[in-house]
């Protein structure tokens, strides 16, 4: 079996850099493909703190990661290797570096940033927290 690749997707140009340089430098690793729905990108307003608006926005995240998922996938071209999809809830970097030592993966594999702006200001970066606390190796494509 060759190595399982932990690849963290958003959808954003930056973690699909990832999946191609991940597909190219393992071409028969398995490829875990993990997306993190954040409870903290669902806003807050009075709708939100309703229980079929949380259930809504769930769905239709877990909608979104699905479809991510298939256009990876159908775009993988010659990949020999396999995916692995993972849709978990929470913070992404604790979430990331979580599944990273519960699923016994080899690398991570991730893209430099997914936000922009003053989000990403605020917010600090995912990947350079997740660099910081990370159990095993990781690369950081731009």
């Amino acid at each position: 079996m060759g190595k399982r690749i932990l690849v963290p997707v958003d959808g954003s140009d930056q973690s699909k850099a990832a999946i191609e340089f991940a597909i190219a430098e393992f071409p028969d690793a398995e490829l875990q493909l993990l997306h993190v729905i954040n409870p903290a990108d669902a806003g807050y307003s009075v709708q939100a703190s309703m229980p079929t608006f949380s259930e809504e926005w769930y769905s239709r995240q877990k909608e979104q990661a699905k479809s991510l998922f298939s256009e990876i996938e159908s775009g993988a071209g010659d990949f020999d290797g396999r995916f692995e999809e993972f849709i978990k809830v929470g913070k992404p970097t604790h979430t990331i570096v979580q599944h990273a030592e519960e699923h016994d993966v080899d690398q991570i594999v991730m893209g430099s940033h997914g936000r922009s702006g003053v989000t990403r200001i605020l917010l600090g970066s995912v990947a350079e927290t997740v660099v910081r606390r990370s159990p095993v190796p990781i690369t950081v494509v731009r």
